[in-house]
């Protein structure tokens, strides 16, 4: 079901088109986590609590949930490279607004303008999937894929040099540059999209769907502050739910659902979905686990600094893109089920390596690295496996839950480790013991066997084209 519209237009270059969306998706990603060495000199320079610069990650976390598949869909029915257009410049204001802000309450406000840029991801796979020949998709997908996980590991390292040795405002200000850079590139080499969804915008199901993430999301963020038995949090938890459960009634009765209810009974599709969520939490308690490990004093850690403990991340930040681009090749020599798979074993072997030791340097930088090129595989795979499930027209759309799914697991990994962290540094007085490190990594090994055991539903036999 789509539109195909008039193409007296040149070709596009594919070359030009993989380099565009690349660089777009590096911007997103660097600036997903650059702030997160920053937040206790935010916290200073701003002259605000803990609790309140908390929300300069929560506030882009769910506006990011609650815009990404509404802009997919837009992106579907009226232009991925219009809709990724109208985000770059949100996305740059919102950096300016950031690097201008004069209080927390600014800062926060343009954090929420900012979160519209996690559609960049989905509406890139989408383009990727109409302008590059088949046989170059699995390579592109993989790259990009790629980028998604290096930038964000890369955001560590740079946002650690500029917390160091220059104004937090330098940030926002990267920010902006890449969001102009990016937003000339695409405007230059991005062609227009062919295929269009028909139907309507479902206004219903975006507001359900996006009032439940949010009372999820928000429980999730807050559980550590307010306990997780609260009655604010458990009520959030019910709303979610609740709010749920009337999504997909709603959404069984329209012919232009957001959610196509079909796709989420699908094993293939609910598999993709399950893994992306997997993957997200045992990312994260690696994010949150190994920085905090290195810059430990007293017996515990190396002592290092913020930009070393981002260095020792590095390798494996590095090692995800390669193991992204071989994603084909895998697939053509071992079947489509094996990247994934593949992937969370490697994820497995890295944790459980890091587990057993990680009191040396050299211990991070090679076991981490296992795990990056098990997250290359597994970010790889996952877009290329719904382009083997979904029509092109709802391409943006399945790309855009899927990236909600890792990002509701980001958030659970980073509550969970945080929530260990805390109760463990209560019964300590030298900092955080050893063993919540060994018990975080061990939890990453946990999660990924879960990965791997559910990746072999997520391949279709056939796959679909149109």
């Amino acid at each position: 079901m789509y539109e195909l519209e008039g193409s007296c237009m040149a070709a596009p270059n594919p070359n030009r088109v993989l380099v565009a969306l690349a660089t777009t998706v590096f911007g997103y990603s660097l600036m997903q986590t650059v702030v997160v060495p920053a937040l206790a000199l935010l916290t200073r320079e701003l002259g605000t609590t803990p609790t309140w610069s908390a929300w300069i990650l929560s506030a882009f976390l769910l506006s990011s949930a609650v815009l990404t598949p509404l802009l997919g869909r837009l992106g579907d029915l009226h232009g991925k490279r219009r809709v990724m257009i109208g985000v770059l410049v949100a996305y740059a204001v919102g950096m300016a607004g950031a690097a201008l802000a004069q209080d927390i309450g600014q800062l926060i406000a343009a954090r929420v303008v900012q979160g519209a840029a996690l559609a960049v991801v989905p509406l890139s796979m989408a383009i990727l999937r109409e302008t590059l020949a088949r046989e170059r998709l699995p390579f592109a997908m993989g790259l990009v894929s790629g980028i998604v996980g290096a930038g964000a590991g890369a955001g560590l390292v740079v946002g650690g040099l500029l917390a160091d040795h220059l104004s937090w405002r330098y940030l926002f200000v990267l920010g902006a540059l890449l969001a102009l850079t990016s937003l000339l590139m695409v405007s230059r080499w991005v062609p227009e999209s062919l295929h269009r969804a028909t139907g309507g915008l479902d206004l219903p199901g975006a507001a359900l769907l996006g009032l439940s993430l949010v009372a999820v999301l928000l429980g999730l963020t807050r559980g550590p502050a307010w306990g997780w038995t609260s009655g604010q949090v458990l009520g959030l938890f019910v709303l979610g739910v609740l709010l749920l459960a009337a999504l997909l009634a709603v959404e069984r009765a329209r012919s232009d659902a957001l959610v196509d209810v079909g796709e989420l009974a699908d094993r293939p599709m609910l598999a993709t979905h399950v893994a992306a969520l997997l993957f997200g939490a045992g990312s994260y308690f690696f994010y949150v686990a190994m920085p905090l490990f290195a810059q430990q004093r007293g017996g515990v850690g190396f002592g290092a600094s913020i930009t070393v403990a981002g260095l020792l991340m590095l390798p494996g930040m590095l090692a995800i893109i390669p193991a992204g681009m071989a994603i084909g090749r895998i697939s053509a020599a071992l079947g489509p089920r094996w990247p994934l798979a593949g992937g969370f074993l490697l994820f497995v072997a890295g944790s459980a390596l890091l587990a057993l030791g990680h009191t040396a340097e050299w211990q991070h930088l090679a076991f981490y690295a296992v795990i990056g090129a098990g997250s290359g595989l597994v970010m790889g795979s996952l877009p290329k496996l719904i382009a083997d499930i979904v029509p092109l027209t709802r391409t943006g759309t399945a790309n855009g839950i899927n990236n909600i799914a890792r990002t509701v697991g980001g958030v659970v990994g980073s509550q969970l480790a945080a929530a260990l962290i805390a109760s463990n540094t209560s019964s300590s007085a030298s900092g955080v013991p050893d063993s919540a490190f060994t018990t975080l990594f061990w939890l990453g090994a946990a999660t990924a066997v879960m990965g791997a055991a559910i990746s072999p539903l997520a391949v279709r036999r056939t796959p679909v084209r149109a």
